[in-house]
């Protein structure tokens, strides 16, 4: 599968969305959004107002990252404001099958997310309901982190377990991404890399990302 580069808005000037978009608009696949609740994790980001504020300034597919204890509560809204695809933490929900359903009845892609101490037999279960498995390569919460080289392994088995069952879905690797470690994420089975600092803390956005493009051809 072709790479997909989705930079993430945590790491822009929220002060300049719009202009940070359309920065990097014409240089990417789809734009990520981190929503986090301050309990999931230990950090606050944005919600549905920011989401609908920035949807008409773009037509990139907005990757919705959910960090929150009631990931599901809100997918109608979610939708309502412009999202694409929705990912859930398996950590805050065991059992994903009633917030797949919803999420699919609201139009709208479904995805989990592990974070980096969690199996991958935590998702396999489910991972057939999901257009996109999201393996976090930093524990989430804060931008800017360094990627854990561990999660590594995992990549490689839910790329496996994929092409096993020859299913479509995406691979999201999220964390750390840059150019220098893109390669390899890409070769473990990575079809779609979050660059958020690597993109947005660039002097020059359009021309990290082509870097990180160079990297995986």
């Amino acid at each position: 599968m072709p790479i997909k580069i989705a930079p993430s808005l945590l790491a822009a000037d929220f002060a300049n969305l719009e202009s940070q978009i359309k920065t990097v608009e014409k240089h990417v696949d789809w734009l990520h959004l981190d929503v986090m609740d301050g309990h999931f994790v230990p950090n606050i980001s944005f919600g549905i107002p920011v989401i609908a504020a920035i949807r008409p300034v773009t037509d990139l597919y907005f990757d919705v990252h959910i960090m929150t204890t009631n990931p599901a509560d809100y997918v109608e809204e979610m939708g309502q404001a412009g999202a694409n695809l929705l990912t859930m933490h398996i950590e805050a929900i065991p059992d994903p099958t009633g917030p797949a359903a919803r999420t699919r009845d609201a139009g709208l892609d479904f995805g989990l997310v592990i974070n980096p101490g969690t199996p991958f037999d935590s998702v396999s279960p489910f991972a057939e309901l999901c257009s996109l498995l999201v393996v976090m390569s930093v524990e989430p919460g804060f931008g800017g982190q360094s990627f854990i080289n561990g999660v590594l392994p995992k990549v490689e088995t839910a790329r496996k377990w994929v092409e096993d069952r020859g299913l479509p879905t995406d691979i999201q690797v999220d964390g750390g991404v840059t150019a220098a470690n893109a390669r390899q994420i890409a070769d473990a089975g990575a079809t779609v890399l979050v660059a958020g600092s690597a993109v947005f803390g660039a002097g020059n956005p359009p021309d990290a990302i082509a870097d990180i493009r160079r990297a995986v051809e």
